[in-house]
């Protein structure tokens, strides 16, 4: 009998340590997606699609993302020095109609945000700030009402590209006022750059700034310097126009992965890039961490583990150890997966498995993005499945950032909770002076005597969008008691006390 107290003793012993030992997904973790407008990567397929058509499709892909897990999009609404808005400063897209200057006949950008704030997700507003053609003799041609036939002189050709010239005050100038314009008239949660600022350099051909270099460079050692100053102060100004305007606004940067390789800088990080931020598109990530002009980093880290020229693992280490105290978020490449051409690394389904449980390992790191949304709508080797079900298969916050807190929301003043058939419903009263930086309401549910924990994602079952105030919980079985508990989630994605209701039995 002895032996057989033990035997379950034992077994009971084990159970709990593998419980305590399985770790609960993060509450708090940024999982986004880029959408990509330039050339109809993503959004939308084609040009001149029609309203409806661009709606539905919209509609679509952020339902499917939010499936897979994805709490925050980062959306490209100025593509190439045209808008997915309307504008007084630049042209409507041609990616959107097929010809710039050409409306659409809505406010796509107000519609996505609608869309996505329906399901719960952080919109970032995705800007270039430099680009104006990508390729002069495919693009779209330049509507007439463009900048460029205003101010020729603002504008460089490099290649086959045409810009702003960085080294100009009046286009810093510009290029705060069309994003300021985007930051005061509607209410995105974030202003992205990705990493094209000066333009990667093509061999042979000198970037033709010699005329702004003379006139604004003397002061420069070197024009390199003179350059990276240039893209500095755009940094540290719009950092500082959208903290006075409204700070609950997030400024980030996907830089490419690689600040410098360790053999020019003992900082840098043990690779060997062919191009870098700092020596060649002039863009010290690291000066902007420590001056805190950005809020956060998601270093484009698009190779695979073991990758000899640039290791996935020492560029994850690298970025952690150089934040600065700012969120780093990495950017994931889940369009090299499966792919013709690609590494052997990219066609193992463990290959981005593998990458997300390291970044998870990784205490200063917050999160991932991933390039690009059809690349997970597509799911290759089983990618999106893998967020759905195991990785993101809980719902989780973005992470507060500790340097913009404001006062905690109120809880709810009061809740009740009714029993309908096979269903119960959660109402609530929201707070008076709520209204400014309302967001969300969450939803927790427990069963039985299981213990309130609020920690634990997998006790959320709604986050609805504020100011409603009821939630109908249809995943409810007879004889059950249940008790449920409502939250508020502001702007800064700060979560109110619970309140909680009477427990409820079916």
């Amino acid at each position: 009998m002895r032996k057989y107290l033990y035997f379950f003793l034992g077994l009971i012993l084990l159970t709990t340590a593998c419980k305590t030992t399985v770790p609960l997904q993060p509450k708090r973790e940024l999982r986004g997606v880029w959408i990509a407008s330039v050339a109809n990567i993503d959004w939308p397929l084609q040009r001149g699609m029609s309203q409806a058509g661009q709606k539905a499709a919209f509609r679509k892909l952020i339902a499917k993302h939010h499936q897979q897990g994805i709490n925050a999009v980062f959306v490209q609404i100025r593509p190439t020095a045209d808008a997915f808005y309307p504008s007084a400063l630049e042209p409507w897209s041609s990616w959107l109609t097929g010809s710039q200057g050409k409306s659409p006949e809505y406010d796509p950008l107000q519609f996505m945000l609608e869309v996505a704030h329906d399901y719960g997700m952080e919109f970032h507003a995705w800007l270039n700030p430099y680009r104006i053609m990508q390729n002069i003799e495919r693009d779209a041609p330049l509507d007439s009402t463009h900048l460029y036939y205003v101010h020729p002189d603002w504008f460089l050709t490099y290649g086959k590209g045409m810009y702003f010239n960085p080294g100009l005050p009046e286009v810093r100038d510009f290029l705060e006022t069309v994003m300021m314009d985007v930051v005061r008239r509607y209410p995105i949660d974030g202003i992205h750059f990705d990493d094209y600022f000066y333009p990667y350099k093509i061999a042979g051909e000198a970037f033709p700034d010699d005329s702004a270099y003379a006139i604004y460079g003397a002061r420069f050692a070197e024009r390199d310097d003179w350059r990276r100053n240039n893209v500095d102060v755009l940094i540290e100004q719009l950092s500082k126009a959208i903290q006075d305007e409204k700070p609950h606004v997030k400024f980030g940067i996907s830089p490419f992965g690689v600040w410098r390789n360790k053999d020019k800088d003992p900082e840098g990080s043990e690779t060997r890039a062919g191009q870098t931020n700092y020596d060649d598109l002039y863009a010290d990530i690291l000066l902007w961490l420590k001056r805190g002009w950005i809020d956060y980093v998601t270093p484009q880290l698009y190779w695979h583990i073991g990758f000899d020229l640039a290791d996935y693992t020492t560029l994850l280490q690298w970025w952690s150890e150089h934040a600065y105290g700012k969120h780093v978020y990495i950017g994931q490449a889940p369009y090299r997966i499966g792919q013709e051409g690609q590494d052997s690394a990219w066609h193992m389904p463990s290959q981005m498995p593998e990458q997300l449980r390291m970044n998870r390992k990784n205490h200063y790191i917050q999160g991932s993005v991933f390039f690009s949304s059809k690349s997970l709508t597509s799911n290759p080797l089983g990618i999106a499945d893998s967020l759905r079900h195991d990785f993101y298969r809980y719902p989780a916050l973005p992470p507060e950032m500790p340097w913009k807190i404001k006062n905690a929301p109120l809880s709810a003043d009061k809740i009740q909770v009714a029993a309908h058939q096979n269903a119960v419903e959660i109402k609530w009263e929201n707070p008076g002076n709520f209204d400014e930086n309302a967001r969300y309401v969450l939803v927790y549910r427990f069963e039985g005597r299981q213990e309130a924990d609020y920690d634990n994602p997998a006790n959320i079952i709604a986050k609805v969008r504020y100011p409603i105030d009821f939630y109908v919980d249809k995943n409810v079985r007879k004889r059950k008691r249940y008790r449920y508990a409502v939250t508020f989630v502001d702007q800064y994605q700060q979560e109110s006390a619970p309140k909680v209701a009477e427990p409820i039995k079916l």
